[in-house]
Formats: C-alpha cells, structure tokens, sequence
C-alpha cells in the first residue's frame, strides 16, 4: 500500500477491524457455534474488514491464519499452511510467467496493434479494436497485467488523436477508449479459469470444499465464459460508444501512422517472440485437451492418458511445465539470454498469490469449526424463493458490494457463505458459485472495484462521476448477462439440475 495514500476510510478500517475483532472474541458465542468458531469469526471479521477497507496489504491480511489460528486452536499451523501451497495457485503463477515473457519480447503489443490495424482507424473501430483485442489477451492472461499491457499504447493513440483534433473535442473518445480497455480486461478475464483471480480462488475452493465433486475441466469453463465474452463485450462497446459517451466517428489518419509506426518499431518477429507465442498456444491446448472431452457421439482421449497416472496431472501442471520452458530456452546462449528471466519473473504480483492462499485458509478454518453451516442456517428465510430470483440477488448483491472492495476479497469472503446456503436452500451449490464469482467481475463503476479501473482512472483522463455514470449501466448489463447465463447456461454445460441437491454435496454428519 502507498503510505501516501493511506485515507480516512483505510484509518477507519484499520480501527474497525481491530475492534471487530475484540468485541467478537469477548463476547458470549452465539447458540449453535462452539468456542473454537466463535474465535474464527473473530478472525474472519478482522480478515474481511481490512480487505474490504484494504486498511492493511491485502497479503498482508492474507497471512493471519497462519498466527492467529493455530493460537486459537482452530487449526495445527501445518494445516493452515497447506492451503498457501494450493495446486490453483500455481495455475495463475504459471500464467503470469507466460505473461511476463510476453511483456518482456513484446509480443503483446504486436498482437493488439495488429488486432487494431485490422478493425480500422475510424474512431469508433478504434475502440472495439482495443477492446477485441485486450479481451483476447485477458482470456489468457490476468485481467490486471493485460490492463498494464495495453495501457501504454492506448495512451500514445489518445495523444495522437488529442494533437490532431484537440483535446476537448475527443474528450469522449478518451474516455471510451480508457474505459473500454478497464472493461474488456474484465470481461475477458471471465472467459477462461486462468483469466482473473476470483476464477481461482473459486475453483481452489470448490475442489476444497467438494472432494467428491465433478470436476470443472478447463473447457467446460469456456463453454460459457466464452459465449458469456462473446456477448457482453459487444454490448459493452455500444452502450459506451452509442449512447453515453457519443462522439464524431470519424478516420484517424493520426492513429493510422502511430500504430504503423509502432508495428515498424517492432520489427519483424523475434526468436523470443516466437517461443513466447509457441508456449501459449501449446499451453492453451494443453490445457483444452489434457482429460478426455466426452461429446454424445464420441470421445477424444486426453493426452494426460499417455503418462502413467493421468489423475495426477492438473492445469497447474501445464502452467509450470510451460514457464520451466520460457526459463530454459535460449534466445542468444552465448550471453546467457533466455526466453525469460527472474528479473522478469520477480515482477509478477505475488501478493495475490498470497491472497489465494489466505482465502482459503479462511475458507477451511470455517469449514473445520462448521461455521459455514451455522452461517448457511441463516438462509432458511429464503426457502421457496424461485432459485433464478435467488441467483439473481446474489449477483446484484456481490456486484454492487464489490464497488467497494476487492473482488478477489469479495468472492474469498462469499463462496464459504453459499457452501452454507446451499444445503439450507436445496439449491446445486454451483448454481450459487459459479454466478457469484462471474459477478465479482462486474464491478464497473468505482475505482477500487477492480484493478483495470484503477489503472485507467489513474491516467487522469476520466472524471469519477463518468466513471460511475458509465458503471452503473455496464453493472447491470453484467447482472442481467451472468443471471441469465448462469441460470440457463451454466447448468446446461456442467450437467446441473436445478431441482436437485447433488449427493457429493452432502457433508457427512459429524
């Protein structure tokens, strides 16, 4: 956290916390919850307080159950500590790697210019250009290292355009442009398990909390992440560039000549370049075709069938094997130059690798003192409501509560909650999960919702109250979109009746 910014609300979370927690661990347990619980929601409201006010590093935060629970006798510190190394984690590494190497060649940039160059320079194509493209690259990559990436080249078009035509007459083309690339990074992020953080943190849970569950292959997520990208960006771009923000469409010889001479810049493609674009590809593919892929007329074999225990070999396999490959292959050996390097590596956010680990350690200490069942009661007050309007209200609810904090923190604090909710409603758990964690994404309208807001609301180039203008609209575009899709798609591609508990979900009694 920047000390220099360290804001009344951050003070105030930072007290609130603290005394949350206090008042928690003097005060008699609740019937229902034994002692040890009562302490893990001590540590769950001091936890959930300083992410959502993000009063202290959210990593930071992340690393309390490692003390505090084996203090409390919640959980032996060996336990606790399992959940940092979760398979998951490794996963999203693998992927930042893989995007690192890409930064580090440049071959992002020449993939977006190229994107750019083929949806034409009328300025109206100029946007869904970047957003096609920053979409594209955030199906595969973190949806806050893609915003990185694209930032300095939407930059050097804005100021282009600025020079050419004033600034004050593409004011709303800025805006769009910025906002579009926050959003397509989002959205995007939501198409594949690696594409976001709250993707992970979601399947490292439900794995954790559901052993006997079927589990998510990675193409069974694209099967609706995908279609899910494929409709809301589109919409996205012409409720920014249509109806909030019009402006002159017109060709943008400006724009033409910069990005001709970025991709002159360029030049032509590199060896490390190629190895980069050969890893992900490979890596995609791996990833896509490692379990077999069961169709109504046929099957195609995994490849994980060719090694001895293709039960042991997960996503997390590929993403590692992939950067052992960018760190081992030679670009000049002479010199000693790889495809990648640690000083690349070491830039790779490892704070959200913590706060994985964090998450989930908060996830299986509630789950080891049964207060997620104690919590789940709670949601007896919803029986017999119509499950599309319970879904519904989920999404609304973490969409509009995670303006305010983190997503990755929201979706940490929230699955455990419908782990709960879910025997207590009759409702297929992952008719809970799977729209609660696509709606963590949805946060539109606030800096702090997201990192891709942040990082274009930091250019200076977008008044908050266009911002939060522009939000509301996208928020509930994407509260309608994952509804409907969860409701009606989710269920059709992971096989979920929407009538019945499944039997895997059922905690043995104790």
């Amino acid at each position: 956290m920047d000390e220099s910014n360290f804001s009344l609300y951050n003070r105030i979370g930072l007290f609130a916390g603290l005394a949350g927690f206090i008042l928690v661990l003097v005060s008699p347990a609740p019937e229902g919850i034994s002692p040890e619980g009562w302490r893990t929601a001590a540590v769950a409201v001091l936890m959930a307080t300083w992410w959502i006010t993000e009063a202290v590093p959210l990593a930071a935060t992340a690393l309390l159950p490692i003390a505090l629970f084996p203090l409390f006798g919640i959980m032996p510190a060996k336990a606790v500590t399992a959940s940092y190394g979760d398979p998951n984690i490794y996963l999203f590494a693998g992927g930042f790697f893989i995007a690192m190497a890409m930064q580090k060649w440049g071959l992002h940039e020449r993939i977006a210019l190229n994107i750019v160059k083929r949806t034409g320079t009328n300025m109206n194509r100029l946007v869904l250009g970047f957003m096609i493209s920053t979409a594209g690259i955030s199906l595969w990559i973190s949806n806050t290292a893609t915003a990185l990436m694209m930032m300095p080249i939407a930059m050097a078009i804005v100021t282009v355009i600025e020079e050419q035509r004033g600034k004050e007459a593409t004011a709303n083309f800025s805006i769009c442009l910025l906002l579009g690339i926050a959003y397509a990074s989002s959205i995007g992020g939501m198409g594949t398990p690696i594409g976001t953080p709250p993707n992970i943190v979601f399947l490292s849970k439900y794995q954790a909390q559901y052993p006997e569950g079927p589990p998510i292959a990675f193409l069974q997520w694209m099967m609706f992440g995908v279609p899910l990208v494929l409709v809301m960006l589109p919409l996205t771009w012409l409720i920014l560039t249509k109806i909030l923000f019009r402006f002159d469409s017109v060709e943008s010889k400006a724009a033409a000549d910069e990005i001709d001479r970025r991709l002159a810049a360029l030049g032509p493609i590199n060896r490390g370049e190629m190895v980069v674009l050969g890893v992900f590809v490979m890596s995609a593919l791996g990833w896509i075709f490692r379990a077999d892929l069961e169709f109504d007329a046929f099957k195609i074999p995994g490849w994980s069938n060719l090694f001895p225990n293709p039960d042991a070999i997960r996503d997390d396999t590929v993403a590692i094997l992939a950067a052992t490959v960018l760190f081992i292959t030679p670009v000049d050996l002479r010199k000693g130059e790889f495809v990648l390097d640690w000083n690349w590596a070491k830039r790779i956010p490892w704070d959200i690798l913590i706060l994985f680990g964090g998450g989930l350690a908060l996830a299986n200490g509630l789950e080891t003192v049964k207060l997620v069942d104690w919590i789940g009661g709670k949601f007896a007050l919803l029986e017999g409501v119509s499950p599309f309007v319970i879904v519904l209200t989920i999404c609304a609810g973490i969409t509009l509560v995670g303006e305010l904090a983190s997503n990755v923190a929201m979706i940490t604090i929230m699955i455990p909650i419908l782990v709960g909710a879910a025997p207590v409603l009759n409702i297929h758990p992952l008719l809970l999960m799977v729209p609660a964690t696509l709606a963590a994404s949805c946060g539109f309208m606030l800096p702090v919702a997201t990192p891709p807001n942040a990082i274009v609301f930091g250019t200076g180039k977008i008044p908050i109250p266009r911002m939060v203008r522009a939000g509301i609209a996208i928020d509930i575009l994407g509260i309608l979109l994952v509804t409907f899709l969860g409701y009606y798609v989710v269920t059709a591609v992971l096989g979920i009746d929407v009538g019945a508990f499944p039997a895997w979900a059922v905690k043995p009694a104790p």
